[in-house]
C-alpha cells in the first residue's frame, strides 16, 4: 500500500488538504472511492478505513472539508453549503485524474453523508455507488432553543458566530483505543458556525423532501440507537428513494461505526456491497 498527500485549490483561493490510499503497484486498483468526512473530523480520521479499500484493491482519496483538519479557513465554517457540494466536485475529478477510466464510488459519514445525499440529488454525478453511514438528515436530539434562536439571528448578521459543542465519546464508539484516539486528536473539534449549521439543516430538509430523485444506487447503514442523527430519518429517507437505495441498521454500535469495536463486520459488508455495484 502507498500514501500520498496533497492539495487542490477552492475556486475563492482556500487550500484544501486532501491524501489518498492506494494499493501498491504490483496491484491493479479496482476503483477509486471518496471518504467524505462528518463534522468536526478530517481526512486523516480515517486513515484505518483507507487502508482497508486499498488492502481490498480499492484507491481510497479522503479531504478535509470545509473548516476542518488542515484545510485553510475558520474551523467550523464554511462560505456556503454550494462550497461543501463542490468539495466532492474536486474530489470526483481528482479520483478521475488519479485513475481514469475507474467506476468511481463515495463512502461518506453523518455531516458528509448529508453532502454526499445531496450531491447525488442536485448534481446528478456518474457514480458507481454511494456508501452513508449515519447520515445528518435530522439530529437525533433537539439543540438547546435558545442557542438555536440566537444563531438564526447571528446567521444574519455574523455568518460566521461560532458554537463549541464537543461530542460525547461515548456516543460515537464502545472501542475504548478509538475513544482515547479521538480525544487525542488535535485535528478534531466541536465548533460550528452558524451559517455551516443552518446550512446543513436545510439541506436535510430538502434531501429528505427529494429522496425519489436519487438515481445513484445507495448504501445508507444507520447505528439503531444512534445518539448523534436519527436513525428513523435514514429509515424514512430510503423508503421514498425507493429500490435504488439499502438501508442496513447495526444493532448496539455507537455513531462512528467505522471506529466501533465490529467495524471488521461494517467493513466486511461495505466491501460486500461494493463488489456487487462494480459487478453487476
Amino acid at each position: 500500500m502507498s500514501y500520498q498527500e496533497f492539495a487542490w485549490t477552492c475556486a475563492d483561493g482556500t487550500s484544501q488538504f486532501a491524501c489518498e490510499w492506494k494499493p501498491d503497484s504490483r496491484g491493479e486498483v479496482k476503483a477509486a472511492v471518496g471518504i467524505v468526512h462528518g463534522m468536526g473530523e478530517h481526512a486523516g480520521g480515517y486513515a484505518h478505513v483507507g487502508r482497508m479499500f486499498a488492502e481490498a484493491g480499492y484507491a481510497a482519496i479522503a479531504y478535509d472539508q470545509r473548516g476542518h483538519g488542515r484545510t485553510a479557513g475558520k474551523r467550523g465554517h464554511t462560505p456556503d453549503y454550494e462550497a461543501l457540494l463542490d468539495g466532492v466536485d474536486r474530489l470526483l475529478a481528482e479520483m478521475a485524474a488519479r485513475h481514469p477510466g475507474k467506476p468511481r464510488l463515495l463512502y461518506a459519514h453523518s455531516m458528509g453523508g448529508n453532502v454526499a445525499l445531496t450531491y447525488a440529488i442536485r448534481r446528478q454525478p456518474e457514480l458507481a455507488g454511494i456508501v452513508v453511514s449515519g447520515p445528518w438528515l435530522r439530529l437525533a436530539f433537539e439543540p438547546p432553543m435558545l442557542t438555536v434562536a440566537i444563531g438564526r439571528i447571528m446567521e444574519l448578521i455574523v455568518p460566521s458566530w461560532s458554537n463549541a459543542r464537543p461530542g460525547r465519546v461515548d456516543h460515537l464508539t464502545s472501542d475504548p483505543a478509538m475513544a482515547q484516539a479521538i480525544q487525542t486528536d488535535s485535528l478534531r473539534h466541536g465548533v460550528i458556525t452558524a451559517r455551516f449549521f443552518f446550512s446543513v439543516q436545510r439541506a436535510a430538509r430538502q434531501t429528505m423532501a427529494d429522496a425519489a430523485k436519487l438515481r445513484v444506487p445507495t448504501l445508507i447503514m444507520h447505528a439503531a440507537e444512534d445518539k448523534v442523527t436519527s436513525d428513523q430519518a435514514s429509515r424514512t429517507f430510503a423508503q421514498r428513494a425507493g429500490e435504488r437505495c439499502e438501508f442496513v441498521s447495526w444493532e448496539g454500535f455507537g455513531h462512528e461505526l467505522h471506529n466501533e469495536v465490529r467495524r471488521s463486520d461494517v467493513f466486511a459488508y461495505v466491501l460486500d456491497w461494493m463488489e456487487k455495484q462494480l459487478n453487476g
